[in-house]
């Protein structure tokens, strides 16, 4: 079927003409004696009584310009191996690329601990010269770890410990998992899948066939718990013993400060998302009825209703999205044309390729990156969108400094799930059949479950098993266990859990790349549901406003960010604002349901 989709892959030449291309060696080499010169140019200086914000500032360009270097072939080498795990080059390049960030990360590592020595009454001087008032919020963001930071010493030795610590558990994770092949029986035929064909058969109308698929693929990662049980478990004991040499009082609190978010904040949305699980049971109990079943099974939950399950070609897909972008405003549709225009997405499915999609965003000279696995189905397209959003912010965010290009995690979903929403309320204007209505309300209203409700549960799956893993090894048995409550709470008594699904936890790399990832898609998903009403409220006044917080990056935090266009982060009505987004979904579908 894929084959007829017409994907595409990214050029990558734009950065180097090959994994052979002797200028990654090149501009390796220009980062490894820019990063020399700039240790015996400061190293013991920074905190001195007479280095100046005019010299600070000097010194944080320096550092942007090596950073602008050494990412270039890191980034490279990351962008071919998620295209393809198994080839040989890849994997050397990746590793050699991993290993001289490090030892760069290690030789200049002494630059920010000495600007959080700096005392506190000088900094507050230096920080106030005008010299350095695009950086104030960089330099103030360091030193809040101030309390969490180790000697130089200390810290280099982390930075070596990780490389042949989490980050090899992390790339043995993505080639296992990568590697996994899966034969399945289709309409006669037995052949061999890729992980993401097999998941994209969840979104098959046959529910005998989405049950087999999601079998078959919760229990090849069963057959690998030796190998996944242990990397969880090292990676989870790396973390908490950094957590306890730092001194943080949660395995979580890292994520909170490095997203610039209070404890306070995020449990507080969390605990607004717990409280309209109903919402989503009730979903599911709709999503029954139009099925004809009496219950659903959680390989049900993506089943097509209506036309959904017509399939769609990548320029179609291409096409629905600029449209959508181009509606709410043509300066979005003219970026999004160009990355399309540049061949910088690889959508094809194919053995070895990461699963699942990203958008990776390299530097403010350096244009992002797309790969996703477009299959052709609805969601693929949402996908489409949901990435575009990406590039479209990173873009707009070009205009920052390096030190200020990215947003913090939370408010980088804010362009992506924006994006979904353009195209969401795109088709539902131009469709006046109730059953295709149907089918996209259902889709955006499934997405919607899967980035607030599912996302919770993870977080706190991921909370469950830090703690767990502080106090001892934590079988097979356990994490199954822990999955399955935390998803018993989501489904209740609507939906009932396949066996396999308690291997569910064991293909969710985010618990492997980065602790606590999660909570920031439910962050993103309801703060964009909340602009959403605010644009539906303004019209083409909020278009600017929202441009300019998307080309803001990273330039200050959430709550200072998002207080620009009145939002109130620590208000609980505010997250409530979102799920009623979601009720005005439900009984928008229910009335597209009585008009059939």
């Amino acid at each position: 079927m894929t084959q007829d989709l017409e994907t595409t892959r990214w050029d990558l030449t734009k950065l180097y003409a090959s994994p052979s291309d002797p200028a990654i060696d090149v501009d390796m080499e220009k980062a490894k004696k820019a990063v020399y010169r700039f240790r015996e140019t400061y190293h013991g200086k920074i905190a001195e009584e007479g280095f100046t914000s005019q010299a600070l500032r000097t010194s944080i360009r320096e550092i942007e310009t090596i950073q602008e270097l050494a990412l270039k072939p890191y980034w490279y080498a990351q962008l071919l191996f998620a295209a393809d795990t198994e080839n040989d080059l890849h994997k050397e390049l990746v590793q050699k690329c991993r290993e001289f960030f490090a030892a760069l990360r290690h030789e200049i590592l002494f630059y920010e601990l000495e600007i959080i020595a700096i005392p506190d009454d000088r900094f507050e001087q230096l920080i106030e010269d005008t010299a350095l008032a695009e950086y104030r919020h960089y330099l103030r963001h360091l030193r809040i770890f101030k309390p969490y930071t180790l000697s130089e010493g200390e810290e280099q030795a982390i930075n070596l410990k990780d490389v042949t610590g989490k980050q090899a558990f992390s790339q043995l994770f993505e080639e296992l998992t990568a590697s996994f092949r899966y034969r399945l029986d289709l309409e006669g035929e037995e052949r061999e899948y890729t992980g993401e064909e097999l998941l994209a058969m969840l979104h098959r109308p046959e529910a005998e066939l989405r049950e087999r698929a999601f079998t078959a693929f919760l229990e090849r990662h069963g057959e690998n718990t030796l190998v996944l049980t242990s990397v969880f478990n090292n990676i989870f004991l790396d973390h908490g013993g950094e957590c306890k040499l730092r001194g943080y009082d949660s395995p979580i609190t890292a994520t909170h400060l490095t997203n610039e978010l209070s404890q306070e904040t995020i449990e507080g949305m969390m605990t607004v998302s717990e409280e309209n699980y109903p919402l989503a049971q009730e979903y599911f109990r709709i999503k029954a009825e139009l099925l004809g079943m009496e219950k659903l099974k959680n390989c049900d939950v993506y089943a097509p209703v209506a036309e959904v399950n017509r399939t769609y070609t990548f320029p179609e897909a291409r096409e629905m999205v600029l449209q959508a972008f181009g509606a709410f405003d043509p300066q979005m549709r003219q970026i999004a044309e160009g990355f399309f225009k540049e061949s910088r997405i690889d959508s094809a499915v194919r053995p070895g390729k990461t699963g699942g999609a990203f958008c990776a965003g390299l530097t403010p000279s350096l244009p992002p990156y797309v790969l996703m696995n477009f299959t052709g189905n609805l969601r693929d397209v949402a996908t489409l969108a949901h990435e575009l959003g990406h590039w479209i912010h990173f873009t707009l965010a070009g205009r920052q400094r390096l030190v200020n290009y990215d947003a913090v995690l939370p408010m980088a979903e804010t362009a992506s799930v924006f994006g979904e929403m353009l195209l969401t309320r795109q088709l539902l204007s131009e469709e006046s059949d109730p059953k295709v209505r149907t089918a996209i309300l259902c889709a955006k209203i499934e997405d919607i479950v899967a980035t607030t409700f599912r996302q919770n549960v993870l977080t706190r799956f991921e909370q469950k098993t830090h703690d767990k893993r502080k106090e001892k090894l934590l079988t097979p048995e356990e994490f199954c266990d822990f999955w399955w409550e935390e998803n018993g709470r989501l489904f209740g008594d609507a939906v009932e859990m396949i066996p396999a699904y308690r291997w569910g936890w064991s293909y969710i790399s985010h618990f492997i790349h980065s602790r606590f990832y999660c909570y920031s898609y439910v962050f993103g998903e309801l703060l964009v549901l909340s602009l959403f009403r605010k644009y539906q409220e303004e019209g083409d006044t909020f278009v600017p406003r929202y441009l300019d917080l998307l080309a803001s990056g990273g330039s200050d935090s959430p709550p200072n960010l998002l207080a620009r266009i009145g939002i109130d982060v620590n208000d609980r009505t505010f997250w409530k604002m979102g799920y009623d987004l979601v009720r005005d979904l439900l009984n928008e579908l229910k009335t597209t349901l009585r008009d059939q």
